[in-house]
């Protein structure tokens, strides 16, 4: 999957959008909730292999860190609602897409 590739994913959920609170290094994804915006996810530029961070349920976030070693702890994030994900091939694309919608609705509140 190539940068482009992901971010039309993350871009794909309803109302998101790409900030850059923390500079031009870091791709911000943000989604509406109520009158705030949180983020969902996050896309260093430059990085190979290519990253993503995703807020994750506590306990799902644990397991798929115990399954993959490409899911680590959320980098420069909450390490239990947060993980940082190498896209090396190990998860499949299907699965990081399930993931970023699994974080989009963690952030909207929906279950």
């Amino acid at each position: 999957m190539t940068i482009k590739e992901l971010e039309e994913l993350v871009l794909a959920m309803p109302n998101a959008r790409l900030d850059f609170p923390f500079g031009e290094d870091v791709n911000v994804y943000k989604a509406p909730v109520g009158d705030d915006e949180k983020m969902f996810a996050l896309i260093p530029n430059n990085k190979s292999p290519l990253q993503i961070s995703l807020k994750c349920d506590p306990q799902l976030a644990v397991k798929l860190r115990s399954e993959y070693e490409s899911v680590m702890e959320g980098y420069h994030l909450n390490k239990k609602h947060w993980n940082t994900i190498l896209l090396t091939g190990q998860l499949s694309d299907e699965q990081i897409k399930d993931l970023i919608v699994h974080s989009y609705n963690l952030v909207l509140g929906i279950h």
